[in-house]
């Protein structure tokens, strides 16, 4: 059964960091291009970041320099590594991939 798992949010001061995990179960995300996006309940879901097969990765400008997105020598987990916290971080980040989308993790940045 194809899963994607996310993991590691919470509440965080502005100014702070977060690493997210995506976990995958009944694939390896090394055979497939990944992406984390994040949705607030006002606004549509914001693309993020993409890790290619070839791990060539490219990031949206509202996080570029601040978000980096990497993939464990396994294949089976996803991170997202984000530093340089603001309020308006907040958002369900979610992982995705052709197979499909997590579940979500709830990111707080308040002081």
């Amino acid at each position: 059964q194809v899963q994607l798992v996310e993991s590691g949010g919470g509440l965080v001061q502005p100014g702070g960091s977060l690493r997210l995990s995506c976990a995958a179960s009944g694939f390896t995300f090394s055979s497939t291009t990944t992406r984390w996006y994040r949705q607030t309940p006002d606004s549509q879901r914001e693309w993020l970041a993409v890790i290619t097969t070839g791990g060539s990765t490219n990031y949206a400008d509202s996080v570029k320099g601040r978000f980096t997105i990497s993939r464990d020598n396994t294949g089976n987990t996803v991170y997202l590594q984000m530093d340089s916290l603001k309020p308006e971080d907040t958002a369900v980040y979610y992982c995705q991939c052709p197979l499909g989308w997590g579940r979500g993790t709830q990111v707080t940045v308040s002081s």
